[in-house]
């Protein structure tokens, strides 16, 4: 048969003619099936991209279907590798203990799977309330299901309302029922803290890339598309009073510099990386002076906010009305979180002091650091001698309790501590351990002034009585 090809198409100029032009043909009309594929596969994208953008409701569920699916084939990345061999309550000096009941978050497995959840518990561990939270039903129309989302920052209020943020979701105001008075589907994050008037500071982000601003219309030399992170003021009712871009503090500050430093330090220990990448600044606490204390700070006045950036190792206090930097430090802390006005004209620092091993035993671990900023001072309030090991490379939280004992959330290690002024010891919860090997991390421990009969008063008071917040 070769053979044959061979000398029809030497000897006969007819074939050749008849051989190009089903060549041609056959080339036409793959190239046409190719652009037949191509435009179909472009319209079909152009269109899920039309119904995201306008939110059409099959992409709600769609969003959701999605996200569950991939949870089955993902592990959860809430679950850390376990650090303490024991779990539960530890009352090691009860009677050194700060009255109250402690505020958790984090996540817990029940019948239906895993679940973001708040708890309060008394200081043996039992449940007073809860909150089971489903932040995917919640948040469906502001939830990016590229980026992590759970429960973090909350605010609980005497009455049993509590609020808190599905990280880059969003932020809801629940009562002790678990009913929605509302929510507000932005890119918040981190914090929340109350002002005097009433409105809450919460840490915030934009939710889709940026590269410029009103006030830099041009961009943020140096800086390519990012999430631009924002201090973000909310009323009582939901409302968004104010909005403060981090970056053109920065910029506006001649504090951009600490910007470059953290990305030609980054550059030096990975030179392929792309730092700072889309979250050049990484906002994790923001939190306004209040008008009792404001004497005891000579450099700063009532309502300045006080803001912690953990990717540029920045501590700075802003008046949000000039927004004029009034101060500012980026020692001797590392990568840290939730700063704190605490009194005398301290500001205490959770200094997560990171070196990159997992229990910081080239740094030797997390810190509580105390800083004054108007005689420039420091001093270390935590570990002491007599302190376990305690470190954890990424998130925490901290807490100056009355009798002036250090509550400590242990992040990775599923850990909530209360240690005395001398660093001893003297109550802690940990999160109970997954098949073994994991634990939930916890976001947060807060000690609040109530006890058992305050929440009594509020409806629904029962720990067996639980809801899911939903949208009304």
């Amino acid at each position: 048969m070769a053979l044959l090809y061979v000398f029809l198409a030497r000897r006969c100029t007819r074939f050749r003619r008849i051989r190009s032009s089903l060549s041609s043909y056959l080339m036409q009309s793959t190239f046409s099936k190719i652009w037949f594929v191509a435009s179909v596969a472009l319209l079909a994208f152009l269109i899920g991209f039309a119904v995201r953008a306008a939110r059409v409701p099959p992409n709600d569920v769609l969003k959701q279907a999605w996200m569950q699916a991939r949870s089955t084939v993902e592990p959860p990345t809430f679950l850390k590798p376990r650090v303490h061999d024991r779990s539960g309550v530890r009352r090691a000096d009860p009677d050194a203990m700060q009255d109250g009941v402690t505020l958790l978050t984090s996540t817990w497995k029940g019948p239906e799977g895993w679940s973001p959840r708040i708890r309060l518990i008394n200081r043996a561990g039992d449940v007073l309330h809860e909150w089971r939270i489903d932040e995917t039903a919640l948040f469906a129309d502001s939830l990016d299901l590229s980026r992590k989302h759970y429960l973090h920052g909350s605010h609980l209020l005497p009455n049993g309302d509590v609020l808190f943020n599905v990280e880059h979701g969003g932020t809801a105001r629940v009562d002790a029922c678990g009913t929605v008075k509302w929510r507000l589907p932005i890119g918040t994050h981190h914090s929340i803290d109350r002002a005097a008037d009433g409105s809450f500071w919460v840490s915030d982000l934009t939710q889709s890339l940026r590269r410029t601003s009103s006030a830099y219309p041009d961009g943020y030399p140096g800086l390519e598309a990012a999430y631009f992170d924002r201090l973000t003021r909310i009323s009582p009712e939901g409302q968004v009073l104010q909005t403060i871009g981090v970056l053109d503090i920065l910029y506006g500050s001649d504090l951009a510099r600490y910007v470059s430093k953290a990305y030609i330090s980054g550059q030096q220990e990975s030179p392929e990386s792309d730092l700072p990448g889309t979250d050049p600044t990484h906002l994790n606490d923001v939190e306004p002076l209040p008008p009792s204390m404001a004497d005891e700070y000579p450099l700063f006045e009532a309502g300045d906010l006080l803001v912690s950036l953990r990717n540029v190792h920045l501590v700075f206090v802003l008046d949000p009305e000039t927004e004029t930097v009034k101060w500012h430090a980026s020692e001797p802390f590392i990568m840290q979180h939730d700063p704190d006005f605490i009194g005398d004209g301290w500001i205490g620092v959770f200094d997560n002091n990171r070196d990159f091993t997992e229990r910081g035993t080239v740094q030797g671990g997390t810190r509580i650091i105390g800083i004054q900023p108007h005689t420039d001072s420091t001093r270390k309030l935590f570990p002491t001698p007599q302190s376990e090991s305690f470190h954890t490379k990424k998130g925490g939280k901290w807490q100056l309790l009355d009798n002036g004992n250090l509550l400590l959330t242990e992040h990775h290690a599923g850990r909530v501590m209360e240690v005395a002024p001398d660093g001893r010891t003297v109550w802690e919860w940990i999160h109970p351990p997954h098949e073994g090997s994991t634990v939930p991390a916890v976001q947060e421990g807060t000690r609040y002034d109530l006890s058992p009969d305050d929440l009594s008063d509020w409806p629904c008071a029962s720990k067996d009585f639980v809801r899911t917040p939903t949208p009304q």
